[in-house]
């Protein structure tokens, strides 16, 4: 199994339109995904740990896979189209990370 996060960065002065992401952005992202991605969710950040401390990111789409060929097969052909909105609602980069998942318990 792998994990696809995408994280975008909080930084002092961004857009970042949280109900345009959830509502629009993330479910056609769900949609042209299917049927190879297991789990779609969102942590939208709210704090960065100590008291007060803001969070390290605003946001972050969380997607989990078979394999990361599984992945890459899903995303290439709708990729132009899933990069190309997210100036619909941000001008921040995304950072992506894919991991593949060890389950503790």
């Amino acid at each position: 199994m792998i994990k696809v996060n995408v994280f975008y960065p909080n930084q002092p002065g961004i857009r970042f339109d949280m109900a345009y992401y959830l509502d629009r952005h993330m479910p056609m992202v769900a949609e042209r995904l299917k049927p190879a991605v297991k789990s779609v969710s969102v942590d939208v950040g709210i704090n960065g740990g100590a008291p007060e401390a803001p969070s390290p990111n605003i946001a972050a789409a969380v997607l989990l896979f078979d394999s990361l060929e599984a992945f890459q097969a899903a995303f290439a052909p709708h990729a132009a189209e899933l990069m190309g909105d997210i100036p619909n609602y941000t001008d921040v980069t995304p950072v992506i990370q894919i991991s593949e998942v060890k389950t503790i318990f």
